[in-house]
């Protein structure tokens, strides 16, 4: 009836709670438990409660119920109705009871026959629906339920390339799901692919070429989006938009430059971040230039995303595709850092973690609410067992798999410490360099877990933050905002000294990822515009260059955005994440139009590299070894006893973000050891009259 509604909940593991909502007069009934369609139980109500249109009804059981059965409850006369069980996943000891340790989960291939599992402890039943490559027709078998409520069958004979799903029955609502554990799918995730991964086996890993990384401030870290760097109508870059594309050798600019993977090997730089390349879900894979999107937006963890792939139809191809790059960049000397997004996924309802275990996978508050602290709609519940194993084994794929790197955290203050530190531990056993750092921002949440965030640094020392101090008091400062000097100095060194009334973030500069943007901020070049004006190029392009000397002079580890080395602009927008290619492709014609500062930024990394002034971590050991001072707005650092210039008293550094040159005159001569045109130190240039050049740095070693 229109007017009258019946639900039923078990609310504890031996008490069904019966709610009617009804605006006519309430008739006396008898109610049974109704067990796989065989079973019948007589109810008889523990507990009634009565209020206006309101009937509420307790009925406690014998004995705990069993999962993993089809339960209703008949309202003899009135009604059956599927009993919800989807808060047994709250239930004190659940985890306890269903936490499965397992390495087996998802689809376990040989030729002879493949294993499928699949956890679903609330399920009813689960049956395998599968077709192989050469028929349309699904076939269907039915999964048998084991312990921790992992649901299991093999399949007999060669079942490489056959596409397959979840059919899952859960307090009577019967879902279709992909598998969580896939590692191969057909185009946009409709079906998850079996495949044998032995066959990637034959890409070699190259990590023998990887030069040594001893610390994170060895590290220079530069930001770009497989699709971006490869997408600019103006280079000769083939397969454009795809992993195949950003390894691709030979690649040049219509000014003749380098793009692409030759230009990224130019710069020097050590690490690779991308933004992520596993499964998302808002771009077409069959027609990836319909719409754009970064990729924020997950559906499945342990997939490359099939937009990225020169053939999306061989659910080979983005495999092999996406591990040659890795391999390829390694050969090149650079490692390859992952975008990882751990705290949320594209839509929760539709995903095929509710549709497995509903009401498990994500935070909600209290009122039932979920929770939203990522923006996103939908925040990862990363504290609980089976979602922290979900996650560790999917960090372990792409680390064994492709032999990624490192982890950039998407929203890390979202994720659990526990989690975070698991895969730290395990990374750490196959790649003592691997990098990790994300995004610490202090967020609200809906747990008690302690969280990834900048103020539990203690607690991840092995991990490097985003450090917005770092970002704002840089900006600032070399905007002509002279108040904020005393911060930009802060900045310098890592945020890891109390300085200017600053406190400290961290004891060691290793765990401050400098940077002034990234690829969801607006960019440098154009905050300047909006800062200063009506500045000339000239000048603009000046202050852009002395951002990217002072990200690579800080201590801490060095973060570039790709195309801040020549200016890059988004026309003012700050979150270009859909915006399309014309705000978000790699700028070539800026590589040949300003070429000349790709160089600078060129010896600006070798400088990095072999002046170890730069790379000093632990607090304790150079605080007494710094001094700050100003003059005529400039900025004046030194280096006191510096142990790689043992020649010197000190090595002083000059910062000068004014548009005025400014001189400087020292009572006796001083060596030039910087300056514009970079590493100049073997030339032996003295001089007692030092013109600092507006919107620019000299190092000076001074005896």
């Amino acid at each position: 009836m229109k007017d009258t509604f019946l639900s039923a909940r078990l609310v504890e593991k031996d008490l069904i709670r019966l709610s009617v909502f009804s605006m006519h007069q309430y008739e006396k009934f008898e109610a049974k438990l109704i067990i796989d369609d065989v079973e019948e139980v007589k109810l008889a109500s523990s507990k009634f409660v009565s209020t206006p249109n309101c009937l509420v009804f307790d009925y406690r059981l014998d004995k705990p119920l069993a999962l993993g059965h089809n339960y209703t409850i008949a309202l003899v006369g009135r009604a059956v109705i599927p009993l919800d069980l989807t808060e047994v996943t709250t239930f004190e000891g659940f985890e306890e009871e269903y936490f499965y340790n397992g390495d087996d989960l998802g689809a376990s291939y040989t030729k002879p026959e493949t294993k499928f599992a699949i956890w679903a402890p609330v399920a009813s039943s689960v049956t395998l629906r599968f077709r192989k490559r050469t028929s349309s027709r699904w076939h269907y078998r039915p999964m048998d339920r084991s312990a921790k409520g992992v649901y299991r069958v093999t399949i007999k004979g060669d079942m490489e390339y056959a596409e397959y799903q979840y059919v899952v029955v859960n307090s009577g609502v019967m879902r279709v799901a992909t598998d969580p554990y896939a590692k191969a799918s057909s185009p946009n995730g409709e079906s998850s692919v079996v495949l044998d991964m032995a066959r990637f086996n034959d890409i070699p890993t190259h990590e023998e070429s990887l030069p040594k990384l001893d610390r994170y401030v060895d590290a220079i870290i530069y930001e770009g989006n497989v699709r971006d760097l490869t997408i600019s109508p103006r280079t000769d870059i083939e397969n454009k938009g795809t992993f195949k594309a950003l390894y691709q050798e030979g690649a040049k600019t219509k000014g003749g430059n380098p793009a692409g993977f030759d230009y990224i090997k130019s710069l020097g730089i050590t690490h690779l971040q991308l933004l992520p390349i596993f499964d998302f879900k808002t771009v077409d894979e069959l027609h990836p230039g319909l719409k754009y999107n970064w990729g924020y937006d997950p559906q499945q963890y342990m997939v490359p995303e099939g937009s990225y792939a020169s053939d999306v139809l061989d659910p080979e191809c983005r495999i092999r595709e996406c591990k040659e790059m890795v391999s390829k960049y390694h050969e090149a000397g650079i490692r390859i850092v992952m975008d990882v997004v751990f705290n949320h996924v594209y839509d929760y309802v539709n995903s095929s973690f509710e549709k497995i275990v509903p009401n498990y996978y994500f935070r909600k508050k209290a009122n039932s609410k979920l929770s939203n602290c990522s923006g996103c709609g939908n925040d990862l519940a990363t504290e609980k067992p089976m979602v922290r194993k979900l996650i560790l084994d999917s960090c372990k794929w792409w680390i064994d798999m492709y032999r990624v790197d490192g982890f950039r955290f998407d929203l890390m203050g979202l994720i659990d410490i526990d989690t975070l530190n698991s895969i730290k531990d395990y990374a750490r056993s196959v790649k003592k360099d691997f990098m990790l750092y994300g995004e610490g921002w202090n967020m609200d949440n809906e747990t008690k877990a302690p969280l990834g965030k900048m103020e539990n640094a203690k607690l991840l020392k092995d991990f490097a933050f985003f450090n917005d101090l770092f970002r704002e008091y840089n900006k600032a400062y070399l905007t002509q905002d002279y108040y904020h000097n005393g911060g930009y100095k802060y900045a310098l060194m890592g945020s890891s000294l109390t300085y200017s009334g600053i406190k400290s973030k961290w004891e060691d500069a290793s765990q401050s990822i400098n940077y002034i943007e990234c690829h969801d901020n607006g960019t440098f070049f154009d905050y300047i515009g909006k800062e200063l004006g009506d500045v000339i190029l000239y000048n603009r392009l000046q202050i852009c260059t002395l951002g990217l000397l002072s990200i690579l002079i800080s201590n801490g580890v060095p973060f570039i955005h790709a195309g801040q080395e020549v200016g890059i602009s988004k026309y003012g927008k700050d979150n270009t994440y859909n915006a399309g290619d014309n705000y978000n492709q790699f700028p070539y014609e800026l590589v040949d139009e300003r070429f000349d500062m790709v160089e600078r930024f060129k010896w600006m990394v070798n400088a990095r590299k072999t002046l170890p002034l730069f790379k000093e971590s632990n607090a304790e050991s150079f605080k007494d070894k710094l001094e700050f001072d100003d003059y005529e707005r400039c900025v004046i650092l030194d280096f006191i006893n510096p142990v790689s210039y043992p020649e010197y008293s000190k090595v002083e550094l000059i910062v000068n973000p004014t548009f005025n040159d400014i001189v400087k005159v020292y009572e006796k001569p001083v060596t030039l050891l910087v300056g514009a045109g970079g590493d100049v130190s073997s030339a032996n240039i003295l001089m007692e009259r030092v013109m600092i050049n507006k919107c620019s740095c000299l190092i000076l070693g001074i005896k």
